[in-house]
């Protein structure tokens, strides 16, 4: 749903706000150069001339800072006071990192063992634990990857309700092709039955070709707490299917379990 559909359902929405938090919301850990107001218009949509009011305001109140050297611009200090801000209020990072790592490090050959939480379309990671390898997934907290084409994502969907399930799918229909929505459903399908009869979600060359993983839905039982999932991938040469399977599946739901029994 956007923000013009929002604004008629809801007169309390203010749409304005909604556009310039997708404005932050379209920078990525990736972008060290910063973004241009004509790459913000591609990514979120926006008219150049909305897009240019809103940079502008944002620069002004310091949540973005402008490169006069590029035309470019990068999150301010004051976006990191709120995404600090907000780790802080899940206390199930902390208790969950201590148990991620060892995982991780018992899988060894650089596998990457994260914590995500739903971000729109993407899946953000809020906690992250990596082996020692030479090879490793270069990704760590605040990273993003597709809700549709991940195993956290696809995990993190087949723990949800039925509501928020049919609201992603309306979503995946009109965003991809029509061959592209079947095959993400049928494996939207395949992750729920996954999560039902082994408690884990196991991809293959999914989201990259490359690279496996297996995930685990988590709800705490901390009401405030929003829906998370657990992941833990790495490169396919490291991470056959049977060793997803019959290893570190089910010792990723076992990780989960020990973090729920702490009460978080």
């Amino acid at each position: 749903m956007d923000a013009g559909e929002r604004s008629d359902s809801d007169r309390q929405f203010v749409t304005a706000l909604h556009r310039g938090l997708e404005i932050l919301r379209a920078f990525r850990p990736a972008d060290k150069a910063g973004l241009g107001n004509s790459e913000l218009a591609e990514r979120t949509g926006l008219p150049n001339s909305t897009v240019s009011r809103l940079t502008f305001t944002l620069l002004k109140s310091g949540y973005l800072v402008y490169d006069d050297g590029t035309g470019r611009y990068r999150m301010g200090v004051p976006v990191l006071s709120l995404g600090y801000a907000c780790l802080a209020g899940m206390q199930v990072r902390e208790t969950a990192q201590v148990y991620m790592q060892e995982l991780a490090d018992k899988a060894g050959d650089g596998v990457l063992v994260a914590l995500g939480g739903r971000d729109d379309m993407s899946m953000t990671y809020i906690a992250a634990a990596r082996s020692k390898g030479v090879i490793s997934l270069q990704l760590s907290v605040g990273s993003r990857i597709s809700l549709a084409r991940s195993a956290i994502g696809q995990a993190y969907i087949a723990g949800t309700n039925e509501v928020e399930r049919a609201e992603i799918v309306d979503r995946i229909r009109t965003r991809y092709e029509p061959d592209r929505v079947n095959e993400i459903l049928d494996s939207l399908d395949d992750a729920r039955e996954q999560v039902q009869k082994k408690g884990f979600f196991c991809m293959m060359g999914g989201w990259q070709r490359d690279v496996n993983a297996v995930a685990v839905p988590y709800r705490s039982q901390q009401p405030d707490t929003p829906m998370l999932a657990f992941n833990l991938g790495g490169y396919s040469f490291a991470l056959p299917k049977e060793r997803l399977e019959n290893d570190l599946g089910p010792q990723l739901v076992d990780l989960v379990r020990m973090v729920s029994r702490v009460g978080y």
